[in-house]
């Protein structure tokens, strides 16, 4: 109702006021506990309140062995970062608070709100506003990928360096006997796993991401698709040996398999065909997924306070264009261990079984390592790098050491089919004993259905100046 009035007693007058509730407005004697002169304490009026007005007329005193003076208040302002968490009193009046922190990806908006930074961003020291975070990609400088590159890098050399001295020998038996073609198109496959590195640790981009995403791949078919041919030629040639000739007399005779019929497409120009159809399967599959999934650089938030820069390619699109060289590794290993007894001067058969399993077991633990890993950029190129070198080393190494070193079995002597084949393909058939009456009576007769061997054919041990096979 809000009424003031003068009240008098004698020659004094005081002012009544009642605000809109009925209420008299606050009057308070401000006390303050004092040492009095005489060495004790007691309470000592030094002012009073009244109506929100105060008014001291003596000095308030304060224990002097307190470092400073005693705060009256309900509570502090907060510090930075800190919003007011009010608390309710009487009549709803809220008067006092408590300092809250705002989370750490948050600011202060006001006093009583906190707000989230946009992802990319991060509070600054005092909480007032959100700051770009630094992007996070793997850099040239980092320790990680030098280590990459300087594998990636002494791969491509050592791969250059083989086909170099292929060529430069390129018409010598050794080089001839390890199928020419295909032996260049495994070295030009290690070549471009090598160089997958520089996309792999340049920073992403539409042209950089698409690379990224096709070479590896890429690099595994036409290097598997090259053994596949020539494993699966190996094969064939084995399995296609029917037809058997006596050597000798009596039961002690050699038995040397030779095939009724050449096999079809063993040229090579079909092996490179049938490569290259390979290849285009490949190239087929990474496009579509270019298709499907357009390559580009894309911002992710790992973490809270965490930027990073990289291409944006999904789990799909990392393994469908290296599921197709996967086949291809699985089936080189298939037709690697049915090869694994052919004859000795075959024993390139053999390296392409260790290089095949080697490989394997690299890309089996690939999979949860890069699935499972953060660094999976570092772990894509080393993998690729590991595979092209394994597969060098062991197809190409052999043929270099005896090219550079031992140019004296560069013979095609040593490349002479051995008398012995055993072989995990096609059918074998029980070679047939001389009877003791052809032993005795017919030792310069042939069997019906075999046929003479060529000088060319005859087995290196029944000639003294032939060098012995490897």
């Amino acid at each position: 109702m809000n009424v003031t009035f003068e009240y008098w007693e004698g020659d004094q007058s005081e002012s009544v006021e009642f605000d809109r509730r009925g209420d008299p407005p606050g009057r308070y004697n401000i006390m303050n506990f004092q040492q009095l002169p005489d060495g004790s304490y007691d309470y000592v009026h030094v002012g009073d309140w009244i109506n929100g007005s105060l008014n001291l007329w003596e000095t308030v005193k304060f224990e002097p062995r307190l470092p400073s003076v005693v705060n009256s208040v309900c509570s502090k302002p907060c510090q930075p970062g800190y919003f007011k968490n009010f608390q309710s009193g009487g009549q709803e009046q809220r008067c006092c608070w408590v300092c809250v922190p705002c989370e750490k990806h948050e600011i202060l908006l006001d006093e009583v709100t906190c707000e989230a930074c946009a992802p990319g961003f991060w509070p600054d020291a005092n909480k007032t506003r959100c700051a770009q975070i630094p992007i996070e990609m793997v850099r040239w400088s980092d320790p990680a990928a030098a280590v990459a590159l300087s594998f990636s890098a002494a791969g491509f050399i050592s791969a250059a360096f083989s086909a170099a001295v292929f060529l430069r020998h390129n018409n010598t038996p050794v080089v001839k006997a390890s199928t020419r073609e295909l032996s260049y198109l495994i070295a030009g496959g290690a070549v471009i796993g090598h160089a997958a590195a520089l996309p792999l640790l340049a920073r992403p981009s539409p042209f950089t991401c698409a690379l990224a995403r096709t070479l590896p791949g890429m690099s595994l078919a036409v290097i598997y698709a090259a053994l596949l041919t020539k494993t699966n030629r190996i094969a064939r040639i084995m399995a296609a040996a029917s037809a058997t000739y006596v050597s000798g007399s009596g039961s002690g005779g050699k038995h040397i398999r030779f095939p009724t019929r050449k096999p079809r497409l063993m040229s090579a120009a079909a092996q490179v065909a049938i490569t290259s159809a390979l290849i285009g399967v490949e190239a087929g599959v990474a496009g579509a997924m270019l298709a499907l999934e357009p390559p580009d650089a894309a911002l992710y938030f790992p973490a809270p306070g965490r930027a990073r820069l990289s291409c944006n390619t999904s789990a799909l699109g990392v393994v469908v264009p290296l599921a197709f060289g996967f086949i291809l590794l699985a089936l080189c290993t298939a037709y690697a261990v049915k090869t694994r007894n052919v004859p000795e001067n075959f024993r390139e058969a053999k390296f392409i079984g260790f290089a095949t399993y080697t490989t394997a077991v690299i890309w089996v633990a690939f999979v949860p390592i890069y699935f499972g890993s953060d660094s999976k950029v570092i772990t894509m190129c080393l993998c690729v790098t590991l595979s092209a070198s394994v597969t060098m080393g062991f197809i190409f190494v052999p043929k270099l050491y005896v090219i550079l070193w031992r140019p004296e079995r560069n013979d095609r002597a040593y490349f002479t089919t051995a008398t012995s084949i055993r072989c995990h393909v096609g059918g074998t058939r029980p070679a047939q004993k001389a009877s003791s009456g052809d032993s005795h009576g017919s030792r310069n007769t042939q069997p019906p259905h075999t046929r003479p061997v060529a000088p060319s054919q005859q087995p290196n041990n029944t000639r003294k100046d032939s060098p012995p096979q490897r």
